[in-house]
């Protein structure tokens, strides 16, 4: 009798851990079904998120707002069609190098050297074009490939010999701009062809309004299919994915932005080349961050490298590879920072320039501990920025009062970066 109790107790336990199995494997993370919750699922997931401190870019967003009400009140001539895409072309170089920063910190790491470097990328493009003959287009390449292989170099010294990478970057920063000083020679200034190839960089303007608008069209398109085909990819392995009124929402939004920006190029000269350069590279980086596994592996670094090491990650190769990127995009921002100057000088790459690279990364949202971050931060943060040099200059403000401001912008985020990691730390989320 005991046996057959036990076993009907047996076989009533497994019906039970049948049915609970299927139960287990159906569970979802919650804030995965968000997306199937519509407005109201975002709604509650926003306000989880203020609660935990994962602010993301709604604070650089709303400053940036505020710098630009501040300002236009201050001078009506702020935003107006021309000085906006003055503030457009200028940001390009700094925002180029600071796309190169995000990668680096996004490993908890730091590159002192990238102003240098992007010195000694834009010396080398006119020593080689103007003073040497070579074609530009080459001399171009070469002035590119220098930046890549200097972030090598450092990669190699912090990634294989172990040495820090501020120390490594540190004595970088001092090489690389005594040899930008050497291949200048005695002149120090090497000016460009005003009609070559990297001065119109930054000099050329796609005058036709069917460019700005035409861009404008293919980005809103872009996105909304971007946004749909993965929901519909999503939807076939049974993942939860947006509601579709909510990508016809974000379309419209992001159209309405797209077509206001085109509207005030079209105002000016038209679509600036350098911006539509800049955009291209912005949309690169994002894929590579967040849609292949090299990306997830730069993410993977900055959260634990021994964890990374554990899980089989090329810990060494990942820190090259990102030091040569950030190499690569120090030398393409001093192109476009010789291209709007149409010269080579020894002041490229100096004074505060390192300082507004490293803040455009850290204001725009990129955390400075790692693992956090996107390479649109380069954009939110050199737009800052920029916004704020070309309100003081309007205003008559002097240089000295411009770094205090900058600084203060740079301390207050990096002290809102510290307090949501905190805040995530006591909310379980880190």
């Amino acid at each position: 009798m005991s046996i057959d109790k036990t076993s009907t107790a047996a076989e009533e336990s497994s019906v039970e851990n049948t049915a609970a199995a299927p139960a287990a494997v159906a569970a979802v993370d919650p804030r995965l079904l968000v997306r199937e919750q519509g407005f109201a699922g975002y709604l509650g997931e926003f306000k989880r998120k203020m609660k935990a401190g994962d602010l993301g870019s709604i604070p650089v967003v709303v400053g940036l707002l505020v710098i630009w009400a501040i300002f236009t009140s201050l001078n009506s001539n702020f935003l107006t069609a021309g000085n906006f895409s003055d503030m457009s072309v200028a940001m390009v170089g700094t925002g180029m190098i600071a796309v190169g920063i995000v990668f680096v910190l996004l490993l908890g790491e730091i590159d002192l050297s990238v102003g240098s470097v992007s010195g000694v990328a834009g010396a080398t493009f006119a020593v080689l074009s103007v003073t040497h003959g070579m074609n530009e287009i080459l001399a171009l390449v070469l002035a590119i490939l220098t930046g890549t292989a200097a972030g090598a170099i450092h990669g190699f010294v912090f990634a294989r010999i172990g040495v820090p990478a501020f120390a490594v970057t540190l004595a970088g920063l001092l090489f690389w701009q005594g040899f930008m000083l050497q291949i200048l020679g005695d002149n120090g200034t090497i000016n460009l062809d005003s009609d070559g190839v990297v001065v119109k960089l930054t000099s050329y303007y796609f005058s036709d309004v069917a460019a700005a608008y035409g861009l404008a069209i293919v980005v809103t398109a872009g996105y909304f299919l971007s946004a749909f085909f993965d929901n519909r990819r999503r939807e076939s392995v049974g993942v939860p994915s947006r509601p579709l009124n909510e990508i016809i929402v974000r379309t419209v939004l992001l159209a309405v932005l797209a077509f206001a920006v085109a509207i005030v190029f079209n105002q000016y000269k038209g679509l600036p080349l350098a911006v539509v350069i800049f955009l291209a590279f912005l949309l690169l980086t994002d894929f590579v961050l967040r849609r292949t596994a090299y990306g997830r592996k730069i993410f993977a670094l900055g959260g634990s490298v021994e964890a990374s090491r554990r899980a089989g990650i090329n810990v060494e190769l990942v820190r090259i590879s990102v030091f040569a990127i950030a190499g690569t995009f120090a030398a393409i921002g001093g192109l476009f920072v010789a291209s709007k100057i149409a010269s080579a000088n020894q002041g490229a790459g100096t004074g505060e320039f390192l300082m507004n690279v490293i803040a455009a990364a850290v204001i725009g949202g990129t955390s400075l501990f790692g693992g956090r971050g996107r390479t649109w931060d380069a954009l939110l943060g050199v737009m800052v920025i920029i916004s704020i040099q070309y309100g003081l200059a309007l205003e008559g403000i002097a240089s000295p009062v411009q770094y205090m401001i900058t600084g203060g912008v740079l301390l207050a985020t990096v002290v809102i970066d510290a307090v949501t990691r905190k805040t995530q730390k006591t909310a379980g989320r880190a």
